[in-house]
């Protein structure tokens, strides 16, 4: 039923359900916020309502915690995230405002926004991003309700942006509807969700509401880009000589991600330029063999297959470069074929030969084997199969009999396609990205768009479940994952601390470090900042040992810093460590080869070699500098939705903040004169904030802060 008010639908849906609501929602951009909203009001205004809202990476516009931070973020929101319907219970949980009939459960935390805040520190739940349906099924999950796009041509909606949990909850539900259990399965029409194939395509009939209204087709969300430092060009540099060609590829998201994508577009666009940067920076002489054994230097020829939980950007600039350009098939001979290279994406005559002496077809071609290799072009499209006759569009009848030369000449001349179809260059479980990533999908061109498959997670993030087929189609796999901290026992944390407060969440981290592990010639590559500002000052992000472990040593294999390339998987907890060391910040070598010796991990003589000691910060900058110069490695290479004064203000208003102490915060040096004197540079600055003209002692006195702020950190 098409619902146009709000209301109406979720008054239905309670009278189906009653008044012990457990919403199932899905993660990020496809949310039907305004859905949840509406659930969530009537709880707030009802006690008798007892809701479980189930769903993660809850996106929500950013809050300001004062008046100077306003002046920057409020005109920021507006202009980047209009329209957008923020989610009310998260900003009531965030403020510890949820009341108590309504019980918040996340399975991921949009990183650290949880810190400190009880509502989000209780409710998260802990699970692979691959049990998530399991588990909201087993909490007794009696509604779900999801974004989907517009009807296409054929009646069906997409859920767009979320095949991922979102598909398998809806089965369960219909399941669950079939067997006559009363359930609501909702949906929120909002067209400006791009309308992806695969898994999440859905028919109206599964839904026991549709909501279509005004409010529903609001923007999807959008962050804005993240700067790149010379930090992550170095991380993404070392990683890119480690994606083989020919192989599969998956990434997480963020400025990491995006200078991996940089590094690829330069191997592949700029090889010569690539060269010359492995040996000026001497990546070469420390890591050319994990380099030749796992990955290499040459351009893309082959290219790659996408296989990611999430999609963002750079999976189609990958694509717009060429890179991401191997097709995978949805049948296991054929993908098996293709991988040996004895048959190519041209369909030949040789390609039938093939077939026949791999015994794929047979002394007569049957209509199953007929119409299998149709689907992927091997035959034409308007080449039928009839009572054991291939039909040509005229009519004509060539005999189906391989052994006869003269039929199997004419099928080789008159029936075989030109080029394989319905090959596949990404499949992937949900997606996030700027508004250019919506638009490109939006106006990508239906083959084009074809390609790129939306699935269940199941299918993406593990091996079980089509095994054949999937190591087929994930030659050569390179799962890149972030962390927060490494051990140098190999472990990773990526989402909780040591005090258990949790930053994010496991997401499909584990799944794609195992998938590392059990498919033959695959790679887990987890990169780390080798070191994080600290309270105190710099701290390091590999450590002795961790509290809360994401990933254990027993998995572990190859690790990225801004200093190099760690491989150990296979090795003793001795030569890990070594090896970790020599990527470790030099601040905190020692320290921890201390440690290490003292456990007995290591031998008692053992060094670093000399030419691992000088791993500083400022080693990584001058030898990034010279090709800074000649325009490799910006700040936004993919450009940026801030202005330069938002860019100037938003980085010297973190300093000024990191500069606060609870003892108060005391101006020194030339800067404090700017603030009596501002210079003309400043203007522009001081307008963005509306602070040019002060109204008030106030509004004088932030003026001089973000003055002070600015001329600190060298903008003006």
């Amino acid at each position: 039923m098409i619902y146009k008010d709000v209301e109406r639908i979720v008054d239905d849906a309670i009278s189906t359900i009653g008044k012990n609501i457990i919403l199932g929602l899905p993660i990020a951009v496809g949310k039907p916020t305004v859905i949840a909203n509406e659930f969530y009001r009537r709880a707030k205004a009802d006690p008798s309502i007892k809701l479980t809202m189930m769903s993660g990476l809850t996106l929500q516009t950013p809050a300001w915690n004062s008046d100077i931070e306003r002046r920057l973020i409020q005109p920021l929101c507006e202009r980047l995230f209009g329209g957008y319907p923020d989610p009310v219970y998260m900003r009531d949980a965030h403020a510890g405002k949820l009341p108590a009939n309504v019980d918040l459960q996340e399975i991921y935390l949009s990183p650290g926004t949880g810190l400190g805040k009880p509502a989000m520190q209780h409710g998260y739940m802990s699970s692979n991003y691959t049990h998530v349906a399991r588990d909201i099924e087993a909490a007794g999950c009696n509604a779900v309700a999801i974004m989907v796009s517009e009807q296409s041509a054929a009646g069906k909606y997409s859920t767009g942006s979320n095949a991922d949990a979102t598909v398998m909850q809806l089965w369960d539900m219909n399941r669950a509807r079939a067997a006559g259990r009363n359930v609501a399965i909702l949906a929120q029409v909002n067209r400006n969700m791009p309308y992806m194939y695969g898994a999440g395509e859905c028919s109206p009939e599964e839904f026991t509401g549709i909501l279509d209204c005004d409010a529903g087709h609001h923007p999807i969300f959008a962050p804005p880009k993240e700067p790149i430092t010379v930090t992550d060009y170095s991380i993404g540099f070392h990683v890119s000589a480690l994606i083989k060609d020919g192989g599969t590829f998956q990434v997480g998201f963020g400025s990491l991600a995006d200078a991996i994508v940089y590094a690829l577009q330069l191997r592949h666009e700029k090889n010569d330029v690539y060269r010359r940067i492995v040996r000026d920076t001497k990546v070469d002489e420390k890591f050319m063999p994990i380099i030749q054994k796992v990955g290499g230097e040459e351009p893309f020829e082959k290219g790659l297959y996408g296989c990611s939980e999430f999609i963002f950007d750079g999976f189609i600039r990958l694509m717009d470069s060429g890179i991401i350009k191997r097709r995978v098939y949805d049948h296991p001979i054929l993908q098996s074929l293709l991988n040996e290279g004895v048959i190519g994406e041209e369909v030949t005559a040789d390609n039938i030969n093939v077939l026949l002496d791999r015994g794929i077809i047979g002394p007569w071609i049957t209509e199953e084997v007929f119409r299998a290799l149709r689907k992927f072009g091997i035959f034409k499209d308007n080449v039928a199969w009839n009572d054991g006759c291939l039909v040509l569009p005229n009519g004509d009848r060539i005999p189906a009999d391989m052994r006869d030369i003269v039929a199997r000449n004419r099928v080789v001349n008159e029936c075989l396609g030109d080029k394989l179809t319905n090959g596949l260059l990404i499949h992937a479980g949900f997606f996030i990205g700027s508004r250019w990533f919506y638009d490109q999908l939006m106006s990508m061109d239906d083959a084009r768009r074809r390609e790129i498959k939306m699935r269940e997670i199941s299918f993406v993030n593990q091996i079980p479940g089509q095994d054949e087929l999937k190591l087929l189609q994930r030659l050569h796999g390179r799962f890149v994952n972030t962390a927060m901290m490494a051990t140098i026992l190999g472990g990773v944390a990526s989402d909780t601390l040591d005090n258990n407060q949790v930053i994010s969440g496991v997401g499909g981290q584990f799944n794609f470090v195992s998938m590392g592990h059990e498919i033959p010639g695959a790679r887990s590559i987890i990169v780390v900042r080798s070191v994080r500002a600290g309270s105190s000052g710099p701290e390091s992000n590999i450590v002795f040992s961790v509290g809360n472990l994401t990933i254990p040593r027993h998995l572990r294999d190859i690790f990225v810093t801004e200093y190099g390339i760690a491989d150990v998987r296979g090795k003793t907890d001795r030569d890990t460590i070594i090896e970790i060391l020599k990527i470790t910040d030099s601040r905190f070598q020692q320290a921890l080869l201390k440690k290490a010796k003292e456990n007995s991990k290591v031998p008692a003589d053992y060094q670093i070699p000399l030419a691992f000691r000088g791993n500083l910060p400022e080693a990584v900058a001058n030898l990034a500098k010279p090709f800074i110069k000649e325009g490799l490695f910006p700040t936004f290479p993919y450009g940026t939705e801030l202005t330069k004064e938002e860019l100037g203000l938003a980085k010297a208003l973190r300093g000024l903040k990191a500069r606060l102490t609870p003892k108060g915060f005391r101006p020194t040096g030339a800067a404090i004169g700017k603030t009596f004197r501002p210079p003309a540079a400043a203007k522009p600055y001081l307008e963005r904030m509306q602070l040019d003209s002060p109204l008030d002692r106030k509004e004088k006195i932030i003026q001089k802060l973000v003055l002070y702020a600015l001329a600190e950190d060298g903008v003006i």
